[in-house]
């Protein structure tokens, strides 16, 4: 009965200790404009997912447009310049929409 207690309390530290390693440094801080809808963490959620997808389409449409140009040696770093760019901008459309302005801390 003793060691569970004791067991349990290391396992809450060691997770406690845990939480403290997330990054968050690079996270945008939310402003609440207006009225939103949903809680920052819910909006946070929904539009990552959506700049996650921006990403991957503009990946895409670049090595298309690289193959339909000829231009068999594309360049990763444009590549991965135009993909970040494009989700930051699906990023910030769908923030904007959900009733919130971003604030980062660079």
């Amino acid at each position: 009965m003793v060691v569970g207690i004791f067991r349990a309390l290391g396992v809450a530290a060691m997770m406690t200790a845990l939480a403290g390693c997330i990054d968050r440094a690079n996270e945008p801080v939310l402003l609440a404009i207006g009225v939103p809808v949903n809680p920052p963490g819910v909006a946070h959620s929904i539009c990552m997912t959506d700049g996650n997808a921006m990403y991957g389409e503009a990946k895409r449409q670049y090595e298309l447009r690289a193959q339909l140009t000829g231009y068999a040696q594309a360049d990763a770093l444009e590549a991965e310049t135009i993909a970040r760019a494009a989700a930051h901008r699906q990023y910030v459309a769908c923030i904007s929409g959900q009733g919130y302005r971003t604030l980062y801390a660079n």
